[in-house]
């Protein structure tokens, strides 16, 4: 379903000559807090996008042994749990955020609950990010503390609404907690304890881009003059669904086994049909659209990798999940942040001057981390430095283009 601003009715319009008025007559409103607190995506889109662009650095210092840091984790452990709770669930929570009050109808979420969330959130990072000397368990609860806190910021609309539709976010924000849990619970030894969490965002990206992209594409298509039909299927759009579930729910039972195989690889069949039917070569020229395509073509990618893995492919083991999670997972949360800043803040939907470079640059990002080691392994480690350096590139590009959109009013006086 394609979010949408909250309808705000502005009574008693401006004259032109009203000194608080911009060019269309509209009096311009004094906003209640500072502008990046003004809606759920402002600060989590540019904590997400900050995140990205400074951890991976660190973790190929580290990686390298030339950080002058050490985390308050294994390395490992560190970059798995980081990369999951720290950039995706700020992203997570800037589109939930947001997506819920358009969902709803109500004002969106502001001020000081939203600045209680962004607090809680830069606690964790701390925490979890430098040995602090605090004990495990408090470190725990507080880096915990996240996700329930978000699921009960947006619980009472989504149940004011009605619409039972939408409850599935509150359950896939359970099922990350679980996993979270679950990494703490083993002392944050194996970053393999993350694979539930990981599975989770895998049905997140699917359920969410089976819902946006067609519509998106659509839309935008029609705009540009080009009557474009996307007929969706429901069946196949069932049947996705209930494959990458069923990758989910394999995953915890016989994640080795060959049923975990075929499944994985049925999910990856079903969603190249699904994605073939979506339009995607007419889109090229628009790059708000594209790179969502982009995003969704690598759970195929992903699944397809993954079942060749446990076939007893000479795949590397993580190739399938660095296509989920640098291909799939950050390609899909770079486009919906570029896509939903413009729109929630009375911006035309046309993807910025450089917006498009940032997004090739994490193409390369995922391109060189997935292949690269599979076409030359000896220099595994060159790879993985590359990858990190494209992936870094767009982020801060990302981060420079929209911090001056994240952090100021809407152009058109609204709030939000």
């Amino acid at each position: 379903m394609r979010p949408r601003p909250a309808t705000i009715t502005m009574q008693n319009p401006a004259s032109p000559q009203d000194p608080g008025a911009d060019a269309t007559g509209v009096k311009r409103r004094q906003p209640k807090y500072l502008a990046v607190f003004e809606y759920g995506f402002r600060p989590f889109f540019l904590l997400a996008g900050g995140h990205a662009a400074l951890t991976l650095p660190l973790w190929i210092a580290l990686l390298n042994g030339r950080s002058p840091l050490q985390t308050a984790l294994p390395a490992f452990a560190w970059h798995a749990h980081e990369m999951l709770y720290g950039f995706v669930a700020a992203a997570v929570a800037g589109f939930l955020l947001t997506a819920v009050p358009s969902w709803t109808g109500r004002r969106g979420f502001a001020g000081a609950p939203l600045a209680g969330l962004v607090l809680l959130w830069l606690a964790g990072r701390l925490l979890m990010t430098l040995p602090l000397g605090l004990a495990p368990t408090w470190t725990a609860i507080i880096d915990l503390a996240f996700l329930p806190a978000l699921a009960l910021t947006i619980l009472p609309a989504l149940v004011r609404s009605g619409n039972r539709r939408n409850f599935v976010f509150i359950g896939l924000l359970a099922l990350l907690f679980a996993s979270n849990l679950q990494f703490h619970l083993h002392a944050a030894a194996d970053s393999g304890t993350l694979r539930l969490g990981l599975n989770t965002m895998l049905l997140m990206v699917t359920m969410l881009g089976g819902r946006m992209i067609p519509a998106f594409t659509s839309a935008g298509l029609k705009q540009r003059g080009l009557e474009v039909r996307i007929s969706r299927k429901h069946l196949l759009d069932r049947a996705v669904l209930l494959a990458v579930a069923g990758v989910l729910v394999v995953d915890l039972v016989d994640a080795n086994g060959w049923l975990a195989a075929a499944i994985a690889a049925s999910a990856a069949l079903l969603l190249t049909l699904q994605l073939s039917r979506w339009q995607g070569p007419h889109t090229l020229a628009m790059p708000l659209l594209w790179v969502l395509q982009l995003a969704y073509a690598w759970l195929p990618v992903c699944l397809a990798l993954k079942a060749a893995m446990l076939a007893g492919l000479p795949i590397p083991g993580n190739a399938w999940l660095h296509a989920l999670t640098v291909g799939a997972m950050a390609t899909m949360i770079i486009g919906v942040m570029s896509r939903a800043a413009l729109g929630h803040t009375g911006r035309e939907l046309v993807a910025p001057r450089g917006i498009a470079v940032a997004y090739l640059l994490l193409t390369g990002a995922a391109l060189t981390r997935v292949f690269g080691p599979i076409l030359y392994p000896p220099d595994v480690l060159d790879w993985y430095s590359l990858s990190a350096l494209l992936w870094c590139l767009a982020f801060t590009l990302f981060v420079i283009v929209y911090a001056p959109i994240l952090c100021r009013p809407r152009v058109d006086g609204r709030p939000g």
